[in-house]
């Protein structure tokens, strides 16, 4: 997922998934939370607000269940490290 950085609030970076419906919120302290079930047009309203951390917390945080992203859903791979066997 393409994360989008942002500072508002506590919020650091914002990503969405079309086809999951998913909705990743990276923290201040970088920490990452998925909401499911969250449909474009409150991503587009988020992703586009001037204030997008109080639109997260009425409009997201406050409807929406979230759950914190696994590690492996928050490792990156390097894209340098099949080329040097690591």
């Amino acid at each position: 997922m393409e994360m989008k950085r942002i500072s508002s609030g506590k919020l650091r970076a914002i990503g969405y998934d079309a086809g999951q419906r998913t909705l990743r919120v990276e923290l201040d302290d970088g920490s990452r939370i998925d909401y499911s079930g969250v449909g474009e047009e409150i991503w587009r309203r988020l992703s586009s607000s001037g204030s997008a951390w109080s639109y997260y917390r009425d409009n997201v945080e406050e409807e929406f269940s979230g759950r914190r992203a696994s590690a492996s859903q928050e490792k990156r791979a390097n894209p340098l490290d099949e080329l040097f066997k690591k």
